[in-house]
Formats: C-alpha cells, structure tokens, sequence
C-alpha cells in the first residue's frame, strides 16, 4: 500500500469533496457501534464544517422512501440541495452520484455514512481502486455493531484509505489559527457541536472579553 506521507497527504478544503451517504432513519434504528445521539451530532457538525470552507458535499440516500429521509439536521445545512436517491447499496456505483463528485474538480474525496461495515466501506473501496483519495471520518459514521464498524475500519485501511473524525478533518481545513476567514463559523461549530471544548471557548470569550471576530 502507499503510505500517506507529508505536507500534501494532508487535507485541503480547495481539493475536498464530502459525501455524506444514507444518514437516515433505518440506519440510525439499529446503529450500535456509537450513541446514535452522537453520530447526529457529529454528521450535522462535518456537514457544516463543509458548507463554512467551501467544500462541495454531495447527499445520497438510499431507498428514501422506505428508509427515511436524510436527517434534517443535515438537510437544513443545504436548503434546496436535491438529494440523490439510489437503489444501489454501493453509492460508487450510481453514475449520478460519481458524475457529481467529479464535476467538482476535487481530488481528495471524503466519505462517511451509516452504515460503515456496507454503505461506507463498499464505496470507499470501489473508489480506492479507481485512484481517489479517500478519507472515512470515522465518528460520522457507524455500524450495527461495535465489531462491524472496527473490522470495516481495518478492511478500509488496509485498501489505502485514510481515518480520521470530525474534527480532526476540520483542523486540516483550517491548518492556521492566523487565517480568520473562517473564524466565526468555526466558533459557532465549537460551541454547537463540540461539547466541553465549546464551552470553554464560551468561557474564554466571557473572561478575556475576545468575542470571535466576524471579519478577517
């Protein structure tokens, strides 16, 4: 396997793509690998994350009108965006779902779903193979057991693909406190989704009186 390796295998919200695949309800009903509050909570987080750096993400599901929609923690991020329906259960099957991401223009193509022993593993290797760069974030995703989700884990790494969570995907984006763009919005996805570490952003702010800067 290559081994991703320097500045480069990092990654970059200018070459990012995120494919948030079958967060629906079905899934959710028998996900036992994380606190499903959790899982919400973390694929609403990446979701936003996206949407604040400019990250085209594409939403699949899969069978919607028997699974469920997509959560509307997720939806309401992208209001208007059409989400792509699929019968097949290996979304790098459905052309309209590959045609999108590649209309993008992005190398680095970031996945993750419910459930990650099927619906994440089955993709990420398929485009493995085709010569993406994968990443799995892990915490946004999810498995019908605990088993399930680390066995899918290894399986995925060992085809070349890349973990990692949430948040560690964001601090990639961002790279440099020095770079403000960003700032407000990282603030707020701290505060809303990052439990302790958002309020103790809260708590500086309160003590220091250095609110977010809204402006670079």
């Amino acid at each position: 396997m290559t081994f991703r390796n320097g500045l480069d295998s990092l990654l970059r919200p200018e070459d990012s793509v995120l494919v948030l695949i079958d967060h629906q309800p079905y899934q959710l009903a028998n996900l036992n690998s994380h606190d499903p509050h959790m899982v919400v909570n973390n694929s609403t987080a990446l979701a936003k994350a996206a949407k604040a750096y400019n990250v085209p993400t594409i939403l699949t599901s899969v069978i919607a009108s028997r699974g469920g929609a997509i959560f509307p923690q997720i939806t309401d991020v992208f209001p208007g965006q059409e989400v792509i329906d699929r019968t097949l259960v290996n979304t790098w099957q459905d052309e309209k779902v590959v045609d999108a991401v590649k209309a993008t223009g992005r190398k680095q193509l970031i996945i993750a779903g419910l459930w990650t022993e099927v619906c994440v593993a089955m993709p990420t290797i398929h485009a493995l193979g085709d010569g993406w760069d994968v990443t799995v974030v892990t915490d946004a995703s999810g498995g019908t057991s605990v088993e399930a989700h680390e066995v899918a884990i290894q399986r995925m790494t060992g085809a070349g693909a890349n973990m990692m969570t949430w948040l560690a995907v964001v601090a990639e984006w961002q790279r440099d406190w020095a770079w403000t763009e960003h700032a407000e919005e990282l603030g707020q996805l701290l505060i809303q989704h990052c439990g302790g570490s958002g309020i103790a952003l809260l708590w500086e702010q309160q003590l220091l009186n250095t609110p977010v800067p809204k402006e670079a």
